[in-house]
């Protein structure tokens, strides 16, 4: 089986203690070499086992290892990612130093909590983030749940101007939505609704941009589940590993991949 390839500034913001736009920066700078040869092209892909030296040091990966993911129950307040040019606050100013070289699973905006998944295996990240596993959020909307919304969530929706809900320095504009897998509406008023709603994808902002487009933004959002994966009465701000049965959850969305990449760690 061929070694998937990935994006060279996630391979090395992965395995070493620079974010991602450091590294893009680093590949601009030309401090960065593969193979001995310097390279400069953003758009460079490697698999995990280049070898890949950033100002003359090798970025080292253990083969060896097993791969473990982890629970983090975000806070609000908090951006995914390892460093914030805004100097706002980042999961790992709170996540524990050992857990400092994982890779999230995606992202939840500045203002949403809850769920977020980390591994230590860039090719498991790169194929739960994109993937279609389930994604269950309860919400709270300012206004109430209408016929034409419910409707949208049935059958999907496509917006040539997605801009609302967005953020602001977001180019992103049209956003088609897929129909949700199930919504189940928990509270209804003219001044506020509650809702869980299930989705199978991760756009940008996707649920804010939805429920904006109904002039009914979102107050609060939390991720309660991904991939059948939930918080197990996790505090906030804290980690756990994963149990035996998702581990076996995960391993049989991924097995294919699994007979090149090794097996999960269950022992932490």
């Amino acid at each position: 089986m061929a070694q998937e390839l990935i994006r060279l500034n996630k391979f090395i913001s992965h395995n070493s203690r620079f974010s991602r736009r450091e590294a893009d920066k680093l590949i601009q700078e030309g401090k960065v070499e593969i193979e001995g040869k310097t390279i400069t092209d953003l758009a460079t892909k490697v698999d995990s086992h280049t070898i890949v030296k950033v100002n003359g040091r090798t970025v080292k990966i253990d083969h060896s290892r097993p791969s473990t993911v982890i629970v983090y129950n975000k806070q609000k307040g908090e951006i995914v990612s390892k460093k914030d040019p805004q100097g706002r606050k980042t999961i790992f100013d709170t996540l524990p130093s050992k857990f400092s070289h994982y890779m999230p699973v995606g992202r939840l905006d500045y203002a949403s909590e809850g769920v977020i998944l980390l591994t230590d295996d860039v090719v498991i990240a790169n194929e739960l983030m994109h993937s279609n596993l389930e994604r269950i959020y309860k919400i709270k909307i300012a206004g109430p749940i209408t016929a034409n919304m419910e409707l949208a969530m049935k059958n999907g929706l496509n917006l040539l101007d997605a801009s609302a809900g967005g953020h602001k320095d977001s180019k992103i504009t049209a956003m088609e939505f897929a129909p949700f897998n199930g919504y189940n509406i928990q509270k209804n008023t003219n001044n506020f609704s509650i809702l869980k709603v299930s989705i199978s994808e991760g756009k940008n902002r996707e649920l804010r941009r939805f429920f904006a487009y109904f002039d009914t933004p979102v107050k609060d959002l939390k991720r309660i589940d991904f991939g059948g994966i939930t918080l197990n009465a996790l505090p906030s701000g804290k980690t756990r590993y994963l149990e035996r049965k998702e581990y076996q959850n995960l391993r049989s969305f991924i097995a294919g991949m699994q007979k090149e990449y090794g097996k999960f760690d269950e022992s932490s």
